[in-house]
C-alpha cells in the first residue's frame, strides 16, 4: 500500500489554487478542494464548506498518516476545522463497521461545528459535518442542479433518492410548477424541508414522500401521474425493508420504472456515481429500462461533474455520470 506522497502540504496548497475561481465566487462557498490522484494524493478527497473541509479516506492509513494528513489540511488550507471519514471501497464492509469508526462525530482539528449554512449558485443549504458520511449535499452535482434550475419553469419534477433535496430546492428556486422529493428515510426529507424554507420556499408535507422508491413510483404509474423532469439519483447500493438495489445490475429496471412516470416529451435525468461502470454502458442501461417501459427515449444531454474541482486523471472518465433522456 502507497504512503502518503512528500511534500504533502505543498501539493493540498497546490489543489487550492486551482480552483481559485471557485474561490472568488460569492455565489458558491461549497466545492471539492482535493479530488484524489487528480491532486496528486491518492484515495483522499477533501470538500470544502464555507471554513470547513471534510476529508475523506478510501484506503485504510495508519494512525500516524492520519495525524499527518489530518495537520498537513490545516496548515495548508487554515479551517476553523476538519471532520474525518472514512469511507472503505465495498459497502459490505460499511455495513460491518460501527459508525462511529468511520465518521466521527466530533471534528478532527479545530472547533466542533453541529451545523451551519454553506451555499451553492446563490442557493443555500444546511450543512451538518458530524451526522454521518454524507453531510448534507453532494458536490459533484453542482453543474447538474444548475442545470435543473435552468430548465424547470413552469414544469412538474419528481426527485428520486431526494436525500436533503438539494435538487428539489433547485427546481423551486428556477420556478418549477411543483416538485415531489421521494426519499426512503423521513429524517432527510425533513432536513429538505429545513433546506427549502432556508431559501423562502414553502413547504407542503405531501410534497416530501418517505417510502421505497420502486414501490412509489408503481403507485404513481398506476394512478397515471406523470412528470415533466424526474431526476434519478441512487446510491450506488442500497437496501430497504422490500429492495435491493444496485447501480451496476438493476439501473435498468429503475430506469424503466421511473419511465413509466415521465410526461411525453418529458425528460429522464438518468445519475449513477459508480466508478467501475462505464458512461456508455450507464446510458445502454438507461435506454433498455426505456424500451422496457414501452417508451421511445433518446439521450439529449451529458452532464457531469465540474472539470475545475472535480478533475479526473489523465485516461479516467468521472464517476459521475448524467445522461439526459427525452422520451416520446
Amino acid at each position: 500500500m502507497s504512503a502518503l506522497p512528500p511534500r504533502l502540504v505543498d501539493l493540498l496548497r497546490a489543489s487550492r489554487a486551482r480552483r481559485g475561481p471557485l474561490l472568488s465566487d460569492p455565489a458558491t462557498s461549497a466545492f471539492r478542494l482535493l479530488n484524489g490522484a487528480a491532486d496528486g494524493v491518492p484515495d483522499v478527497t477533501a470538500d470544502l464548506f464555507g471554513d470547513v473541509v471534510v476529508v475523506s479516506l478510501y484506503r485504510d492509513l495508519a494512525d500516524a498518516e492520519e495525524v499527518t494528513l489530518l495537520d498537513a489540511a490545516v496548515s495548508a488550507w487554515t479551517p476553523r476545522s476538519v471532520y474525518l471519514k472514512r469511507r472503505p471501497r465495498e459497502a459490505r464492509v460499511l455495513a460491518n463497521v460501527a459508525k462511529d469508526a468511520l465518521a466521527p462525530e466530533s471534528a478532527a482539528r479545530g472547533e466542533p461545528v453541529e451545523d451551519f449554512v454553506s451555499n451553492e449558485n446563490g442557493l443555500s443549504f444546511h450543512i451538518r459535518p458530524g451526522q454521518g458520511l454524507s453531510v448534507g449535499l453532494y458536490l459533484d452535482m453542482r453543474d447538474t442542479r444548475a442545470w435543473l434550475q435552468a430548465q424547470a419553469s413552469g414544469l412538474t419534477v419528481l426527485n428520486l433518492f431526494a436525500y436533503t433535496c438539494a435538487f428539489g430546492v433547485a427546481a423551486t428556486a428556477g420556478g418549477a410548477k411543483r416538485v415531489l422529493n421521494m426519499d426512503a428515510s423521513r429524517r432527510v426529507l425533513e432536513w429538505g424541508e429545513e433546506n427549502a424554507r432556508l431559501n423562502g420556499q414553502s413547504v407542503e408535507r405531501y410534497d416530501y414522500v418517505a417510502g421505497d422508491v420502486f414501490d412509489w413510483l408503481g403507485r404513481l404509474a398506476k394512478k397515471g401521474e406523470s412528470f415533466d423532469v424526474v431526476v434519478a439519483d441512487p446510491p450506488s447500493f442500497s437496501t430497504t425493508k422490500t429492495t435491493r438495489f444496485s447501480a451496476a445490475r438493476d439501473y435498468a429496471r429503475l430506469a424503466e420504472a421511473a419511465a413509466r412516470v415521465v410526461a411525453p416529451r418529458g425528460r429522464l435525468v438518468a445519475c449513477c456515481n459508480l466508478a467501475g461502470l462505464p458512461s456508455r454502458r450507464f446510458e445502454t442501461m438507461v435506454l433498455e429500462g426505456v424500451t422496457r417501459a414501452g417508451r421511445a427515449g433518446k439521450t439529449v444531454g451529458s452532464l457531469g461533474p465540474s472539470g475545475l474541482d472535480f478533475p479526473t486523471p489523465p485516461g479516467e472518465e468521472p464517476a459521475l455520470k448524467v445522461h439526459v433522456v427525452q422520451l416520446r
